[in-house]
């Protein structure tokens, strides 16, 4: 009987095996095998007729750096991914070379930007350029060019410029209504608020800087908090964080807060002084591989005022790490594993982190809703959409419209509702800006 028992154990063991192997084998097939890749890329090709066109696309990208930031780092992913794809002939145009840059192919051709961009495009016969900055007078010029197309990638939420300067918002962006073609991070601006102001935007989020079936999550077995991001950047507001750890070791005194910054700025270590913080808080330099800091921590707090995409977030969601945002309900990936506090105050921001680091069963929940979140993401098909993007521009606008429409959008209930809430925190933040209603919020442009 005890023999039999066995056999029948062992053989449930075989099949769960060769079943958890099948998922893993068809999720490879599905996500990651080439010939899923290529079958999806010659159906692109095939069904815009490109194989007719012998030349090779000429695609310039153009940033001021990269090296440091979220848009430095995305903009080498891109130039790597387009890279791989045969039909295309890359550039990439900065303003200049640093020591600590992102890693981009070797045979990549590389012009530096000094008031010239108009020459380099003449010069090296660009088809499309890819611009990822902000700046009125280019983006004047740009629009001006025949011979050329260009894509404006934006890397910043609106509310970026609403808050610092709304004047130049109105300026900038009634001129991306004469613009062809924007590529757009943030749903409800791209899906109502454009739509609405006659700017002709595409929909796409940015790549992952993780394999999410690489990734080990983090056991979230340390009160570690986490700020990750460039301390010295004002809208950043990592002081939040700093003020918050004051009410959360009063409840859970073994907790630390580490900021992974390149800077180090004097006002918030005496910050840290004055709230004798000293045991709790700390900086640590930054690095191209900050999963070091991520294997055990329990937490991310990400207190930036706005945001599009948030490589950071993505990154600790990722790793299954629970995160804390400030109103920003909406980035694309503010779901899942995250909490959503709609004021500024330390103490609102203190009794979240507080519930999270002294409930184990709550911490596990989220950071396993964070981590689930992210399956959908994948660089590859985000790839596939960039080439489809790109060729559909190269061939026509009608090639354009008609991948423009074929997106599902987000319904307007939705966006009205995250624009309502954003104006309530921008009247909270911005007292000036009280007259800003909803209704002359959507008729600003």
């Amino acid at each position: 009987m005890k023999l039999n028992s066995f056999i029948i154990i062992k053989f449930l063991n075989v099949i769960i095996f060769l079943l958890i192997s099948f998922i893993i084998y068809l999720g490879h097939i599905l996500f990651d095998d080439k010939e899923y890749f290529d079958l999806k890329y010659s159906s692109i090709l095939k069904t815009l007729n490109y194989n007719v066109i012998k030349k090779k696309i000429r695609i310039a990208i153009y940033v001021v750096t990269i090296s440091g930031g979220g848009r430095a780092r995305m903009t080498s992913l891109l130039t790597n991914y387009l890279h791989k794809i045969k039909i295309f002939k890359v550039y990439l145009f900065t303003n200049f070379k640093s020591k600590n840059e992102y890693i981009i192919p070797k045979d990549t051709t590389r012009a530096l930007i000094k008031n010239n961009l108009i020459q380099n495009i003449e010069k090296y016969k660009i088809d499309i350029l890819i611009h990822n900055q902000i700046c009125l007078s280019e983006i004047k010029q740009l629009n001006q060019l025949q011979n050329i197309k260009v894509i404006f990638y934006l890397h910043h939420a609106l509310f970026a410029y609403i808050y610092t300067n709304i004047t130049y918002f109105k300026e900038v962006y009634t001129e991306f209504k004469k613009s062809k073609y924007i590529v757009n991070l943030v749903p409800y601006e791209n899906d109502y608020l454009f739509k609405r102001w006659g700017i002709r935007s595409f929909y796409l989020h940015n790549f992952i800087t993780y394999d999410y079936n690489s990734i080990v999550p983090s056991d979230l077995s340390k009160k570690i908090i986490l700020m990750v991001g460039r301390a010295n950047c004002k809208l950043k507001r990592f002081n939040l964080g700093i003020e918050a750890m004051k009410f959360i070791i009063n409840e859970v005194p073994d907790s630390q807060l580490n900021i992974i910054s390149i800077s180090k700025p004097k006002k918030y270590k005496e910050l840290i002084h004055s709230l004798n913080l000293e045991k709790n808080v700390k900086f640590d330099s930054f690095t191209f591989s900050p999963e070091i800091f991520f294997k055990n921590a329990s937490l991310h707090i990400f207190p930036t005022k706005y945001e599009t995409f948030g490589l950071v977030l993505a990154e600790t969601k990722i790793f299954g790490i629970p995160n804390i945002l400030l109103g920003l309900n909406y980035v694309s990936i503010s779901k899942g594993g995250t909490i959503i506090i709609y004021d500024d105050k330390p103490e609102s921001l203190a009794n979240e982190a507080i519930k999270i680091l002294k409930n184990k069963r709550y911490r596990k929940k989220l950071g396993k809703e964070a981590r689930e979140s992210m399956k959908k993401f994948n660089n590859d098909i985000l790839l596939l959409k960039w080439v489809q993007l790109i060729l559909s521009i190269y061939k026509g606008d009608k090639y354009y419209e008609l991948l423009r429409n074929k997106r599902k959008q987000i319904s307007d209930d939705e966006a009205i509702n995250i624009i309502n809430s954003q104006l309530k925190l921008l009247h909270m933040r911005s007292p000036n800006l009280r007259n800003i209603t909803f209704n002359k919020f959507i008729n600003l442009i």
